[in-house]
């Protein structure tokens, strides 16, 4: 890309330039004193310690509150397959959120390769460097394979943000509706528009969280996925299989039709008349951004929850919820993975957060279970400071009920 493409009178440009992250030390350097134990001959006994219990390496060095960035470039944003450089600004931004809303440092690593192999290989490679590693911005169905892989190869944690992360904020959301709309999550109908990563991810922590799967039907572009259908990729039959008892078939207007909820994270525009055909006084997800599958003002129409992945509408679901506190809890625990109950557990802590901030903020109470919770306030601010923390102790938990912490 050319330089024409900087816009001067941007200020985003201006305050990237340079880049947003900077290495800083913890120790003092003033002294000759102080260089000789920061590095030679001091360091040297930290080494040979480690050397002989690699344990030790959580104690005394960065690991046990660092974690590794990790992008191929293939989906970046809403900008598709930019490539490992132009997705710097956005690993970056990522690194600077982990460490502004958990206190987790973060590195940004950006790979010039998309071969599954590789990518595999590398992280393997460069995980002793770190306490975990968040895959970002990585294609479907790559991104499947990939995070499987490297869960099973590493002793610590691997989590894919663009399927998790969404996926703990949606369940976190859809408990706190069900709630407003005194139903249980058992008993909700729900349609997911969008069969890629973060559609997989949602549909199984929904299942995780209690929403009955065989009540869920999933959509991809070419429309409802069910057993018939010859053309599913392995990540698609298998939602097929979890998903649909009823058998449906046909297009998002089939599937929506008397459903209680839409969870859309698929980019695609649903039409008007499909969102009217769902059951009255339900819940509309539509999260693709910046152009949300159905604008939130026409799904307010139809629904009485209405939720969106931007910032200028009320109930936006964040990663940044997420990921900053699973990983601060994780890294606590020295969780050797993370496991759907550990995703669960956070999202509990979210929606738990949404309604103590009701409650602080004043709500008025209204109806059964409900007063504590507002319409369009269903999941916290990204910037409430209670959040992190709150999900960051349910998470570390979660881990030690779940067998897989260390600490």
């Amino acid at each position: 890309m050319s330089s024409a493409a900087v816009d001067p009178s941007d200020p985003a440009f201006e305050l990237h330039r340079g880049g947003k992250l900077a290495v800083a030390s913890t120790v003092p350097l003033a002294t000759r004193e102080d260089l000789s134990l920061a590095y030679t001959p001091g360091v040297a006994r930290v080494c040979e310690a480690i050397a002989a219990d690699p344990a030790l390496a959580d104690d005394y060095t960065w690991v046990s509150h660092t974690v590794a960035v990790v992008t191929d470039g293939s989906a970046v944003l809403g900008l598709g397959n930019i490539g490992p450089r132009a997705a710097m600004p956005v690993m970056e931004g990522k690194a600077v959120l982990f460490k502004q809303f958990g206190g987790v440092d973060a590195v940004p690593i950006c790979l010039d390769t998309q071969d599954v192999d590789e990518i595999v290989a590398v992280v393997t490679a460069l995980a002793p460097s770190f306490g975990g590693i968040n895959l970002e911005d990585i294609s479907a169905p790559r991104c499947f394979e990939i995070e499987r892989r490297l869960d099973e190869a590493l002793p610590i944690p691997v989590f894919h943000d663009d399927q998790h992360g969404t996926a703990v904020v949606v369940l976190a959301a859809l408990r706190n509706a069900a709630t407003l709309l005194n139903r249980k999550l058992g008993d909700l109908r729900v349609v997911v528009s969008g069969a890629g990563a973060a559609g997989v991810a949602v549909t199984k922590m929904l299942a995780a969280g209690g929403v009955n799967p065989t009540e869920v039907v999933v959509c991809d572009s070419r429309g409802i996925l069910h057993g018939g259908r010859p053309d599913l990729t392995p990540s698609k039959a298998e939602l097929a299989e979890l998903t649909n008892a009823a058998g449906r078939v046909g297009g998002i207007t089939e599937a929506l039709r008397d459903a209680d909820v839409l969870i859309g994270v698929s980019g695609g525009q649903i039409p008007e008349d499909a969102v009217a055909g769902m059951a009255p006084g339900g819940a509309v997800f539509a999260l693709a951004n910046p152009t949300p599958e159905v604008h939130p003002e026409l799904a307010a129409r139809y629904a009485a929850v209405v939720a969106t992945g931007r910032s200028d509408y009320p109930n936006q679901i964040n990663n940044v919820l997420a990921f900053p506190g699973i990983f601060r809890g994780a890294l606590a625990a020295r969780a050797t993975r993370i496991t759907e109950g550990m995703k669960v557990a956070a999202a509990d802590a979210i929606a738990a957060v949404a309604v103590e901030a009701a409650w602080s903020d004043g709500a008025p109470q209204s109806g059964s279970g409900a007063g504590q919770l507002r319409v369009d306030a269903i999941v916290p601010s990204p910037l409430d400071p209670r959040v992190a923390p709150a999900v960051a102790e349910a998470v570390a938990e979660a881990a030690r009920r779940d067998g897989v912490a260390r600490a």
